[in-house]
């Protein structure tokens, strides 16, 4: 009989799954043919008061990318992820462009007004401070070794009629190796 209290003898086997680099979430992303998760009005759009609920809107448009990513003015984000989209011709097809990152309201609208300083209509920079949406998306992780906080994994998931068409997930989190402009919507 071991003297140790059985939840230290626990806590000393060895574990049993092999740990992923940055994560220890299991895949259990949204998939085509569900609608976005309805979390209601807790995006943030350009100041604290304007609230954006994007499964109600979602659901009235006809097609809408939405792009997730680590951490606005970061170097993947914002030399390549998001101008990509912001450049790519089929992007224009799509009446909502939606850019969405664990960060506050006030950064996200300083990082629009830098990387959409035309202000295309059809091109949103929306917060999601608590991290909800990115959550019920199950694009949540433990970002604190970079970020300092839990972030969203860089994705990009196509709506058409209200429901998920494709979903592309940057498989360590960060990378730009599945979820940019020319591997999302082609070619341009």
């Amino acid at each position: 009989m071991s003297l140790l209290h059985p939840l230290v003898r626990a806590a000393l086997r060895p574990a049993t799954t092999p740990l992923r680099a940055f994560s220890t979430t299991t895949t259990r992303f949204i998939k085509p043919g569900q609608p976005l998760p309805d979390v209601g009005a807790i995006l943030h759009e350009s100041s604290p008061g304007n609230k954006v609920n994007l499964a109600d809107e979602a659901s009235r448009l006809n097609k809408l990318i939405l792009i997730g990513v680590p951490a606005a003015f970061s170097p993947a984000c914002s030399a390549t992820h998001v101008p990509g989209f912001l450049a790519h011709p089929k992007a224009e097809e799509y009446d909502q462009v939606a850019v969405v990152s664990v960060n506050d309201v006030f950064v996200m609208k300083a990082w629009g007004d830098v990387l959409n300083p035309e202000g295309k209509e059809n091109v949103r920079f929306l917060a999601d401070p608590s991290g909800e949406l990115t959550k019920a998306l199950d694009m949540l992780w433990d970002g604190k070794a970079i970020f300092g906080n839990e972030r969203s994994k860089r994705y990009t998931i196509v709506v058409e009629g209200g429901k998920v068409k494709s979903v592309a997930v940057e498989p360590d989190n960060t990378g730009t190796s599945v979820s940019l402009a020319e591997n999302v919507l082609g070619k341009p």
